[in-house]
């Protein structure tokens, strides 16, 4: 390669990984996967080394993103530097080989580690009590977001009196795979632009102004670090782990002890398996020298330590044909371009279809049916076109453009301002009552056991209903002549809908499918506005004075109101005698008044929102962390360190079965 081919390539690779590196940390918007990236910035490395290229500013001196000026800076004291990555069994070898001759004399452990698909943070604690939450940033100075860090449920605001009174954690936040998915089907709805991946999501979520809006983001977090000021104690990585634990810091159990790097490795197959069956993504496995009095010796890089690597798995990619692209009506109108796939496998399932989420998402990528794609699944979930294979194939069919009318009714389509989704606004159009339907049906909102997608499609089909409100005026004799229906399951059905009137105001709120009222907006509303009549003689201002709600969420529900069919769909649930009413504080029973509650652990038949509402139901309330105010802990299998910390405080544990009699509750 010629001196100047030299330049001109070490120019273009700065310039792909610093875009790449603004939309991956400032903007939440990735273009390459992290293979690519990698792979640039080893090139780029490698050039710069070669020729004596070197540079300050160069992205292979850099970690992570800028600053932002939307929130104070902040300087680390001790520098939050990133880790090289490998993706190879050789590298991990030739890391082992480099520490080992930096410190030839010493016998050591490497600690091993799941690396956590999220975002960086640093924590500090002084007098027992958290004064700062930061951002990695640029390594040496990130963005203060302590009030967003402060929403986090897992964060313990405060530490008990056996805590070192001034401390520092490190961590990553982070979305479970649920969790994302469904803010993305929000996104989607609402016409917003959905996350790549949950990382992103986490990243993009810490950064907003607003804490209220951060606390609806389902945002969790895992410390795996912690660094005391002054402290002359000989530590290793797994006895940090166990104190953080023991202080109330939440901890990935999956943390283990190895003397070679067979064992190592040993490890990393094991998990390149059982990854998919964790509720979080990870996409690797950090290794680090266990014994911390041999980190100093082993130094640092610019960027990164040499006493540590990251193992990365291969993402779960495959390549495919996009063989059409077809449209999709959500519940609020909202048009999806699908891409409709030859079928492939992917991380164990078969997939089809891919959502392709808007028409400027297709022209940024290019997309056009009959293209051979890469298709990855977002957090493990979520099937999404990637790039195109072959965009220089010849006879390929013109750019997509969304049609003028909806696909389903024919109606006009409109695209409101500062969104990215065309939408039928038709309140008739028979894609959107279906999805009204599924979704007043669903478990968090009036959860009418046996209304599935395809009894909803059967109903719907048949002429019986046209609407939620129909829903309670069908009868056993309406219901039996549809397929596979029995006279047993058609009256089970029955009682269900009769069963789902006894749901609290906020839930029918919920389900009415208000845009932009989701379920904790829904008990914001309830709250504040004990009964329907109240709520629809409220005005935007009225309504904006409630903490949670802002002028579009206050013009959405005013606007709902002042549709006719929503009048008159909501007559029908009055008469019908559905809940229009808050009772004080929904409650059930008061069996659990005043109890402090916390959850760990997977419980056998009860997700983690279904044991909380079932408390609150009986007047209890729970808490991410355990501490002297704690009443019971709730625990199930794989509770971790918050059972080891309720047994030193000498809390009551109580399991599912205890739980269930004491809100008489029943499994069969």
């Amino acid at each position: 390669m010629t001196t100047q081919k030299v330049h001109d390539r070490v120019a273009e690779l700065r310039d792909l990984l610093e875009r790449a590196n603004r939309a991956y940390y400032d903007e939440a918007k990735p273009f390459i996967s992290d293979r690519e990236f990698d792979e640039a910035l080893k090139e780029l490395r490698e050039l710069e080394e070669e020729h004596s290229l070197q540079t300050d500013n160069s992205p292979t001196r850099r970690v992570g993103g800028q600053p932002t000026s939307q929130f104070p800076t902040v300087e680390h004291p001790v520098p939050l530097l990133s880790l090289d990555n490998t993706y190879n069994s050789d590298d991990l070898r030739d890391f082992d080989r480099r520490v080992r001759d930096r410190i030839p004399e010493e016998s050591f452990t490497y600690a091993v580690e799941l690396k956590f698909d999220g975002a960086a943070v640093r924590l500090r604690y002084e007098d027992y009590t958290l004064k700062l939450g930061a951002t990695r940033g640029d390594g040496e100075r990130g963005d203060d977001i302590t009030q967003n860090i402060r929403t986090i449920g897992d964060v313990p605001l405060s530490l008990s009196d056996n805590a070192p009174s001034v401390l520092e954690v490190r961590g990553e936040a982070y979305m479970e795979k649920e969790a994302f998915v469904r803010l993305n089907e929000y996104r989607e709805e609402n016409g917003l632009q959905p996350f790549a991946n949950p990382r992103n999501s986490t990243a993009g979520s810490l950064k907003m102004q607003d804490p209220r809006e951060v606390a609806r983001r389902p945002i969790r977090m895992f410390i795996f670090d912690l660094i005391l000021e002054n402290s002359d104690v000989e530590r290793t990585q797994k006895s940090k782990m166990e104190l953080l634990r023991d202080l109330g810091f939440p901890v990935c159990e999956h943390f283990e002890v190895c003397r070679t790097i067979d064992e190592v490795l040993d490890i990393i197959e094991k998990w390149d398996d059982l990854r998919h069956e964790l509720p979080y993504a990870t996409d690797g496995v950090v290794i680090k020298v266990n014994e911390e009095k041999f980190r100093e010796q082993l130094g640092t890089t610019s960027k990164a330590p040499r006493w540590a690597i990251s193992y990365k798995f291969e993402a779960d990619q495959a390549t495919t044909i996009l063989e059409s692209i077809t449209l999709q009506v959500g519940r609020l109108g909202s048009i999806t371009p699908v891409a409709e796939l030859k079928a492939v496998v992917l991380a164990g399932t078969t997939v089809k279809r891919a959502s392709l989420h808007n028409e400027d998402e297709i022209h940024r990528k290019d997309i056009r049916p009959g293209d051979t794609v890469v298709v990855e699944k977002a957090g493990e979930i979520i099937p999404q076109v990637l790039s195109v294979v072959n965009p220089a194939r010849e006879n390929r069919p013109s750019l997509f453009k969304m049609p003028e009318n909806c696909p389903a009714c024919g109606e006009p389509l409109v695209k409101f301002e500062g969104e990215v989704k065309w939408r039928c606004i038709n309140q008739e159009c028979p894609p959107q009552i279906r999805e009204r339907i599924i979704h007043f049906a669903s478990r968090d909102a009036m959860d009418i056991e046996g209304m599935g997608d395809a009894v909803v499609d059967q109903l719907v089909d048949a002429g019986l209903i046209s609407s939620y409100a129909d829903l309670y005026k069908l009868t056993t004799a309406d219901i039996l002549p549809l397929e596979r229906m029995a006279e047993k399951s058609a009256q089970n059905l029955v009682d269900a809908i009769q069963a789902s009137k006894l749901q609290p105001f906020h839930r029918v709120l919920y389900a009415m499918g208000i845009r932009f009222v989701g379920k904790t907006v829904a008990k914001d509303l309830a709250s504040a506005y004990s009964s329907l009549d109240k709520l629809m003689k409220a005005s935007s201002e009225d309504l904006e004075e409630v903490d949670s709600i802002g002028p579009k969420i206050a013009d959405s529900v005013t606007s709902f109101f002042k549709i006719p069919s929503n009048l008159e769909i909501l007559n029908d649930m009055i008469e019908a005698g559905l809940q229009f009413e808050a009772t004080e504080n929904e409650q059930q029973s008061s069996k659990l008044d005043g109890k402090v509650f916390v959850l760990t652990g997977s419980l056998p038949s009860l997700t983690r929102k279904e044991a909380t509402e079932w408390i609150e139901k009986h007047g209890g309330k729970t808490t991410s962390s355990v501490s002297s105010n704690t009443d019971f802990l709730l625990a199930g299998e794989s509770a971790g360190s918050k059972l080891t910390k309720a047994e030193k405080l000498g809390i009551p544990v109580i399991d599912e079965s205890t739980f269930n009699e004491m809100v008489n509750r029943r499994t069969e």
